[in-house]
């Protein structure tokens, strides 16, 4: 009998993204039932992160219109809020969309996984082919509609509740002229169902939900699964400089994913010089677009690192709060400083402050003064160490490749 193809559609210029997309093929391919039911294909429009699906052995078809780093770069910003513009244009939709149904009319799959790839649920539409969204509770409805995690300090409840409302409001405008109004357009040009909103967008046949139930708790609709955490697992090893960093003095890890604006990751490296404890910092390609950076002696910078490893090794993380790098700090059980580039992350870093080990620094031309307060306060905060922890305990409980494989194998096996 055939094997049943699963298409995984990542945005591959985003870490997390790909990597989480990747844990779950892993998953496929290394579950015994699963791996004999699926046969696994990638498609991709662009990103540096290509080159990970293609060493992890996975099939990828290259999909036109190509992605170039300048378009990469403006889709980033309109993600980030530093530009109020659409995403992509219409003939840019409609070109995608066009490409995309005439290969999953050829390729006939039984479902396709995403987790931001913008114009495969229109196409998964016309082609009638299932939809999983890979998403975090973050980006649920209950949560968006308590603040976002924007308004947790607020204690007045009447106040509290028209901040919600106006952070509901915003983050629905913003991301509906920048993403969903034209994909709604291009929607009607195929005839096909437009998204009410953001949140019916996010919606699949089958949505899994990349984290344990314990990180924000909220309770799912029909169809959504918790899987817990689908971290990045790269199996190479630590550089032998980073094995051998003294240990005299504490060790921050600093990394700003793929979605860090290299001008703030600049101000908030140079803020590191002269303080007490070693940094390791893969934030090179960050870095290499601000020129004259100073990079101070008890900083190493560095390309990407196994962040599960370097996690591990360190006494605090300092991170942009991307879901990826927010699971894998927790999995190590280390306190958390988080820089938010969008809400998004905010509201994932908002999440372990609620936990009682991470404390969220706002987002500002040059949040390095209180980065450095932050850290500084985390380091000689035993309660925090200790939560961090605990949950961490909580984040080993959990199998997120196998659980995801089982929970396709039962959906479309």
């Amino acid at each position: 009998m055939p094997k049943k193809t699963l298409l995984f559609a990542p945005v591959a210029f985003n870490l997390a993204e790909t990597t989480r997309m990747l844990e779950i093929a892993k998953g496929i391919a290394q579950h015994p039932q699963a791996s004999n039911i699926f046969n696994i294909q990638f498609i991709s429009d662009g990103g540096q992160f290509e080159r990970l699906i293609t060493d992890a052995g996975f099939p990828l078809k290259l999909m036109e219109p190509r992605l170039t780093p300048e378009k990469i770069d403006f889709i980033s910003k309109v993600d980030k809020g530093e530009k109020f513009a659409p995403a992509f244009s219409q003939p840019e939709l409609i070109a995608r969309i066009n490409n995309e149904v005439a290969y999953l009319q050829e390729l006939k799959p039984v479902a396709v996984l995403t987790g931001s790839y913008v114009t495969i649920p229109v196409s998964c539409q016309i082609a009638q082919v299932p939809l999983v969204w890979t998403i975090q509770s973050t980006w649920l409805p209950e949560f968006f509609k308590h603040g976002a995690g924007m308004t947790d300090q607020i204690a007045f409840k009447p106040l509290k509740w028209l901040a919600d409302g106006l952070v509901y409001l915003f983050i629905n405008f913003w991301i509906r002229y920048g993403f969903l109004g034209p994909v709604n357009k291009a929607a009607k040009h195929f005839g096909v169902k437009t998204y009410r909103s953001i949140f019916d967008y996010w919606r699949g046949d089958m949505t899994l939900v990349a984290e344990p139930a314990e990180f924000t708790d909220i309770e799912l609709p029909p169809d959504y699964y918790y899987t817990g955490p689908l971290i990045a697992r790269q199996d190479f090893p630590l550089p032998e400089a980073i094995q051998q960093i003294p240990r005299d003095k504490p060790l921050i890890y600093f990394a700003m994913g793929s979605s860090g604006t290299p001008e703030i990751v600049a101000t908030i490296t140079e803020s590191f010089a002269n303080k007490p404890y070693h940094v390791i910092a893969p934030v090179k390609s960050h870095l290499d677009k601000v020129p004259g950076v100073k990079i101070p002696e008890n900083v190493m910078v560095t390309d990407w690192l196994p962040a599960h490893k370097v996690n591990h090794l360190a006494d605090l993380s300092v991170i942009h709060g991307g879901i990826g790098t927010i699971m894998t700090a927790a999995y190590a059980g280390k306190p958390v400083v988080g820089v938010g580039m969008q809400p998004e992350q905010d509201a994932n870093i908002a999440a372990l402050v609620r936990k009682g080990f991470a404390i969220r620094i706002p987002k500002a031309k040059d949040p390095s003064a209180k980065v450095q307060q932050a850290i500084k306060q985390l380091l000689h905060d035993p309660v925090a160490k200790k939560k961090a922890a605990e949950f961490a305990k909580v984040m080993e409980k959990w199998d997120g490749p196998y659980l995801a494989a089982e929970l396709l194998l039962e959906k479309f096996g």
